[in-house]
């Protein structure tokens, strides 16, 4: 195949990473139904164990999604019992999520979760934060390129 010799698949950061990330989000899975909670309810709920009440756009940018994908998963969760919505002055366009007691409770079961997937990696606590933070770096010097900076590399 002539030119195309960076054309292999386990050569491609962007097949790790997608792997990588199957993998460890179908570890998370049965212990979230657990719960009863999806992976990106999971997030979601993180972000509120963090911070505490949040609008839908603050979730949205904490967790570099749009907002239109928040507010299904915040629907349900609230149908689910575990937040409350609702508007607050001065602009009632913004919407505010809490915990609700339930949801606040959950906390301690998707910490045992974490643990238990942190674990299954194999990977030291040193090993897991240095690999986080190479991620969290690899996500910032890649959100500030331009298109053309991309492509020049």
């Amino acid at each position: 195949m002539g030119g195309t010799t960076n054309l292999h698949l386990d050569d491609q950061l962007c097949f790790a990473l997608y792997a990588a990330t199957n993998t460890v989000t179908r570890a998370y899975r049965p212990l979230l139904e657990r719960i009863a909670l999806t992976y990106p309810q999971y997030l979601v709920m993180l972000t509120l164990w963090q911070h505490g009440e949040l609008s839908v756009g603050e979730i949205a940018g904490r967790l570099a999604l749009p907002g239109h994908a928040i507010s299904p998963l915040v629907e349900r969760l609230e149908d689910a019992g575990f937040v409350l919505r609702h508007r607050a002055a001065p602009d009632r366009r913004v919407v505010h999520v809490s915990l609700t007691a339930a949801g606040a409770g959950l906390a301690s079961a998707a910490s045992a979760a974490q643990r238990s997937v942190a674990c299954d990696t194999g990977l030291t606590p040193e090993a897991l934060a240095e690999l986080r933070e190479q991620l969290h770096e690899l996500v910032e010097r890649m959100t500030h390129l331009t298109p053309t900076e991309g492509a020049a590399s």
